[in-house]
């Protein structure tokens, strides 16, 4: 490519986002990294270069998107990928673990989402790209924290992709089922007033993700939707029943919809 486009990929420590930079870095891209505990410094991991972002932090998150543009003049796509999971009913897990969640999955989001957008808008367009999941269409059991973040997003990014197309900015979100790196565990453990339905429903869970896509198959999608000169807004991505949850919410009964939910979690 003539002038590779400039790439900030947050959570690329580990699983989906490393596999991702690691993916777009060998293919040419400028792809800086985050992690909370990143180098002080810029430093090259490979074909990307990683540095240090908190996106619960303000502060960071500037810092972090200042230190990309002072390097490269610009930032052409931001895929917002780093994210929380809390696992446990809901009536269990604190609001101490409910804020970390929100912070990471919606706030954090939001945060980077408005530190590039004026640099965007100064180039004359760039893309945005939020990672959400099935969760942010259908909210599993047991996992109401994390789909309420996720929820959140996908309401933001709705909005947020008709505001800013008047500068060239497109926004996109996608939809992953099970991921294998993915950590299904429970922050805040259930009283035994949910017993045995939690524990049951978590052990489907991390069965699941055991048999899930590996992140390696994320990184051509997102190469083909910042590329893509009118990406869609939604994007599904796993094992082909998970893409089809969206289509199925739509058209399946509310009452079908649950009964189905509670003999497949055997909640």
């Amino acid at each position: 490519m003539d002038t590779p486009k400039v790439v900030l990929i947050t959570g690329a420590s580990t699983g989906i986002g490393k596999a991702c930079a690691e993916y777009l870095g060998a293919r040419g891209y400028r792809v800086y990294g985050t992690s909370r505990r990143g180098p002080e410094s810029p430093t090259a991991t490979g074909p990307f270069t990683m540095i240090r972002m908190d996106i619960t932090d303000n502060a960071s998150v500037k810092k972090g998107v200042d230190t990309i543009a002072g390097r490269e003049g610009r930032i052409d796509v931001a895929f917002n990928n780093a994210g929380a999971h809390v696992v446990g009913p809901i009536e269990d897990v604190s609001i101490a673990d409910a804020e970390t969640s929100l912070q990471t999955n919606f706030f954090g989001a939001l945060r980077v989402c408005k530190a590039v957008i004026p640099l965007m808008r100064a180039a004359g367009g760039g893309s945005i790209i939020n990672m959400s999941s099935v969760g942010g269409v259908l909210s599993l059991p047991y996992q109401g924290i994390y789909g309420a973040g996720k929820f959140a997003l996908e309401g933001m990014t709705e909005a947020l992709r008709v505001e800013v197309r008047h500068f060239g900015i497109r926004v996109s979100v996608i939809e992953p089922g099970d991921i294998r790196t993915q950590d299904c565990r429970s922050v805040s453990f259930a009283t035994s007033a949910y017993e045995p339905w939690f524990s049951t429903a978590v052990k489907l869970y991390e069965a699941d993700e055991k048999k899930g896509y590996p992140p390696e198959k994320i990184g051509p999608l997102v190469e083909h939707i910042m590329n893509s000169p009118n990406p869609k807004l939604h994007y599904s991505f796993g094992r082909a029943f998970q893409s089809m949850v969206p289509f199925l919410k739509r058209v399946t009964p509310q009452r079908l919809a649950q009964w189905l939910f509670c003999q497949m979690y055997k909640t």
